[in-house]
């Protein structure tokens, strides 16, 4: 888990236009918030390597992956590509693959820190 936050908080520096564009129009800062949510990711990343930390962490995590739900699906809807920072991505379809995934990643995070 911990070397998957590692791996998408490197795409909010990496794709920060495209992923800003995942951000509904009515919520400012967006810039901010991509490089702020991949700041998230890395504490993230850290803390659940920490014994002291991981049961905290763990559920920080996943209040994290469902509060950015959201924004993976509006993504969706408008058919975005946060990689070319486009509105020709993949759509709807792409959630029948993000949501079983974002349902392992609640799992795998609970019982990789929580669940003992």
């Amino acid at each position: 888990m911990s070397a998957m936050l590692l791996f998408t908080a490197i795409g909010h520096f990496m794709f920060t236009k495209g992923m800003s564009l995942m951000i509904p129009d009515c919520i400012p800062l967006k810039t901010a918030i991509v490089y702020l949510t991949g700041a998230v990711e890395i504490i993230l990343a850290i803390g659940i390597l920490l014994p002291n930390y991981q049961i905290l962490t763990g559920w920080l995590l996943i209040i994290f992956l469902l509060l950015v739900l959201p924004a993976n699906i509006y993504a969706s809807m408008k058919h975005i590509d946060y990689q070319k920072a486009t509105f020709d991505g993949n759509g709807l379809p792409y959630l029948w693959i993000r949501i079983p995934l974002q349902i392992v990643f609640l799992v795998w995070t609970y019982f990789s820190t929580i669940y003992k």
